[in-house]
């Protein structure tokens, strides 16, 4: 089943739960991410009502993608709604894939000029709002948006420039894995993500993980030091994320 397309601000309307509608995650004020990546977060999860920006790195869709897909997964998966506005590329194949539910999952590539109210009537009712920022979006339009999850108890997940997000998570290294002497697959990808933001998360943080790699994110383990012993992580089967390059 591939995520709802919603276009149309009346398949909106049928969407979004009234606002005064009970809490669907039964009240628990942080949803849960995978575990991996719970040292990211201060809450180790995310708290409803926060912002959780995902910056752009260089090049501009170096790994956010992957991110976000690993970011939503496990809350998609204890019952979730999400939504992704304004990014068409995104893809439902990749979402299942990375264990979206994709009978929660509403998706709106092209919110065209009323975005804010797009974002905002998502926020309503649903319990994770991904969007991409527009270039012109006005610092008053993003203070009422968070303001908004605030109140209404959503999480909002800037994709792009978004300053006063309580944490910003963010791609800043990545490398390849998979291909050999000549030839080979793309199989996944080691990056470092960056963590920054304020009062509990004022302190950056970074981790390695696959993406995708074993249950498609997995912390790398650092390398043993003297006098540590190292440990020997069994080999797993491997997830091909790409075509075969060859030459």
């Amino acid at each position: 089943m591939a995520g709802r397309m919603v276009v149309g601000s009346a398949a909106l309307a049928e969407l979004v739960r009234p606002a005064s509608a009970p809490d669907p995650a039964g009240g628990h004020r942080v949803l849960p991410v995978r575990a991996e990546l719970t040292g990211l977060l201060p809450n180790r999860g995310l708290r409803r009502g926060s912002t959780v920006a995902i910056g752009v790195g260089q090049p501009r869709h170096s790994g956010a993608t992957s991110l976000i897909l690993a970011l939503l997964a496990e809350a998609s998966r204890a019952g979730s709604w999400c939504a992704v506005v304004g990014v068409p590329t995104f893809g439902a194949g990749a979402a299942a894939e990375a264990g979206i539910a994709l009978d929660r999952l509403a998706l709106v590539p092209h919110p065209g000029p009323e975005w804010p109210t797009v974002v905002a009537a998502l926020i309503d009712g649903v319990d994770v709002v991904v969007t991409a920022v527009p270039t012109t979006v006005s610092a008053s339009v993003a203070t009422r948006l968070a303001a908004r999850a605030r109140q209404r108890g959503s999480v909002l997940v800037p994709y792009g420039r978004w300053d006063g997000a309580d944490v910003t998570l963010q791609v800043v290294r990545g490398v390849w894995q998979g291909l050999g002497p000549g030839r080979g697959r793309l199989r996944r990808r080691e990056v470092t993500v960056s963590a920054r933001g304020r009062g509990a998360a004022a302190r950056p943080k970074e981790i390695k993980v696959w993406l995708p790699g074993d249950e498609l994110t997995r912390v790398i383990p650092r390398a043993s030091g003297v006098g540590v012993p190292s440990v020997t992580v069994p080999p797993r089967r491997l997830r091909v994320v790409a075509p075969a390059v060859s030459r």
